[in-house]
């Protein structure tokens, strides 16, 4: 069985690949916290924490009509956004795979009635909700798994999907860490009006309602409130959440669900992207419930 020695709740927001002249320019002279707390991740608690296996739940990589797992033996090579070229281009990436636990994962789906299927197509694309916290967080030779965030999926199809990646996990040697690659509400400003809310200050967030949803709710992740996040799922979908929210819901449901309460911690501020709300949280004691 494998020990979680760690999650989070991360943001991949693009800015954090811009030049740190482009990123103050932005931020009226400042640079943005979530940066800060990539790197305070990276050097103050990855560096002294052991494990093999990182596995990623990829708000950005949408799939259709199942989950899908990445299983390759070594994924390298270089990583240009579509959506965003002039901000992520040619970013270098290479790290092992782990295909044993990604057949694991595939092969947990149908007791929990959902569809996951491993890929190790070597075209297969890497998105940034993997390629940004890796580029910060890489630590060595450690696996990294990315799992999708499929696109037709309800609150309940992300939940049986985390069930099998904790499924998984039990039968998984070794220490693992576990990170929710994405957003908390993700409505975006119009193109018009974009640039005048492209700083980080949450008046910025597309509005106030949006704003006080994802602060209930970070208020319930330094809690551990999980269940609380979990029961209200139906309300914080009106505020359009990254991907349904399914990086977290994943994250959620490998971990015990509403038997997970483990508390979190702010890496960063809660901050605004052209609309969206962004913020680190980590949980240092995962396996409460697990």
């Amino acid at each position: 069985m494998a020990e979680i020695v760690a999650c989070g709740l991360l943001a991949h927001v693009p800015t954090v690949m811009l030049p740190e002249d482009v990123r103050y320019e932005l931020n009226n002279g400042e640079d943005f916290t979530v940066v800060d707390g990539f790197r305070h991740l990276r050097n103050e608690i990855l560096s002294a924490l052991d494990y093999d296996l990182v596995v990623v739940f990829d708000s950005h990589w949408f799939t259709t009509v199942e989950f899908v797992v990445t299983s390759h033996q070594r994924r390298s090579g270089k990583y240009t956004s579509d959506e965003l070229p002039r901000g992520m281009s040619q970013v270098p990436y290479d790290f092992r795979g782990n295909p044993a636990f990604a057949h694991s994962v595939a092969e947990h789906a149908d007791q929990h009635g959902t569809w996951i299927t491993a890929i190790d197509d070597p075209y297969l694309p890497i998105h940034y909700a993997t390629v940004n916290p890796l580029t910060y967080l890489q630590k060595g030779d450690e696996a990294w798994v990315s799992v999708s965030c499929c696109q037709t999926a309800e609150t309940e199809d992300f939940i049986k999907a985390g069930r099998a990646v904790g499924d998984a996990l039990r039968k998984t040697d070794g220490r693992v860490l576990l990170l929710a690659s994405g957003a908390l509400s993700h409505k975006f400003w119009p193109l018009s009006q974009l640039r005048d809310h492209e700083a980080a200050d949450t008046k910025h967030v597309f509005s106030p309602e949006h704003a006080q949803a994802d602060l209930e709710r970070i208020e319930w992740f330094k809690a551990g409130d999980h269940a609380r996040v979990l029961a209200t799922m139906d309300e914080f979908l009106r505020f359009k959440p990254e991907a349904n929210f399914g990086h977290y819901l994943m994250m959620a449901a490998a971990m015990g669900e509403d038997r997970w309460t483990a508390p979190g911690r702010l890496l960063s501020n809660y901050e605004n992207s052209i609309g969206t709300g962004q913020v680190h949280i980590w949980f240092d004691r995962p396996a409460q419930g697990w």
